[in-house]
């Protein structure tokens, strides 16, 4: 029992090196999933409205933190969590920022139980709400829900109880379309941060820029070129087998990272911080389906 009691320290390397490696090796497998090209219909209207849900966001939370005094390196892993893609974000970006193991625990769970909650809601509430509409659902729960499992999740369930197989497409483009926003958040996050330590003294971009994010531009590149190139009975099977080994890696080397992380916690860390940064998962919860609405409503 005391050996089980004591895995961070048996495992401690085993655990730095997932948390530090496997986990960016999982968010270059994601680049995989995006082709950049298969979005063009209704890019017009998604990249903006994702633009302006990040940015509402932003500014909120930063309001937020003055007014409910939390840390803020917490209100920085709740707001790119909220925004971008969820626990990915938030994982990718605490190295960046030098948040601790139990303030990435904590933002995770507030964004999983947000995040599942709206998963379970609005499905419903955007059927209700847009008319039934498969373009607008579909850009509202790609827009508005944290994961995107989660968003996946959504979309099947809209598509299994009002038979709309398009929606889930959309609300999948969309996440997809909104994760790549990794490229400019992570680096402005740890930028922004960063910028005013006194103990940098020679700071810059460059000194921060995470590179595995040119990975996974390089993983959207691999697989817009090879969808072009494999178009032949004899090599579209094994092209499509090779991303979906690639897919799935990435969910199990983020599986890994997620398990490092818990592994790496004391509960006892999470409860200290209170509930204010629930508080803060909540509004922000709530403040990006609104946004989407209203900015559907401005640009359709």
């Amino acid at each position: 029992m005391e050996i089980f009691f004591k895995l961070e320290i048996l495992f401690k390397k085993g655990l730095y090196f997932t948390r530090e490696y496997i986990l960016k090796l999982g968010i270059i497998c994601l680049g995989i999933q995006l082709k950049p090209f298969e979005f063009l219909d209704f890019g017009k209207i998604a990249i903006p409205l994702i633009i302006v849900c990040i940015l509402s966001v932003l500014i909120l939370v930063k309001l937020l933190i003055k007014k409910l005094k939390i840390p803020t390196r917490m209100a920085y892993l709740i707001s790119i969590g909220s925004t971008v893609c969820g626990t990915t974000a938030i994982i990718a970006t605490a190295p960046l920022i030098k948040a601790n193991k139990s303030e990435v625990t904590y933002a995770i769970a507030n964004i999983t139980v947000f995040g599942i909650l709206s998963m379970l809601i609005y499905p419903y509430f955007a059927n209700l709400y847009f008319n039934a509409e498969p373009l607008l659902v579909g850009l509202f729960l790609g827009t508005a829900i944290h994961e995107t499992s989660q968003v996946a999740a959504a979309g099947l369930i809209y598509d299994q109880q009002f038979n709309s197989p398009e929606t889930l497409n959309i609300a999948t483009v969309t996440k997809l379309i909104r994760n790549t926003f990794l490229i400019i958040m992570i680096p402005l996050f740890s930028f922004l941060y960063n910028r005013n330590k006194s103990k940098v003294k020679s700071y810059s971009l460059i000194n921060i820029f995470p590179y595995f994010v040119l990975g996974f531009i390089l993983l959207i590149i691999f697989r817009n070129v090879g969808d072009q190139i494999f178009l032949t009975e004899s090599t579209i099977n094994i092209w499509q087998d090779v991303i979906l080994i690639i897919k799935d890696s990435a969910k199990v080397f983020l599986t890994m990272a997620m398990a490092a992380i818990g592994l790496s916690t004391n509960i006892k860390d999470v409860k200290s911080m209170g509930y204010k940064p629930f508080i803060v998962g909540f509004i922000a919860m709530i403040t990006v389906g609104f946004v989407s609405i209203i900015t559907m409503q401005l640009l359709i």
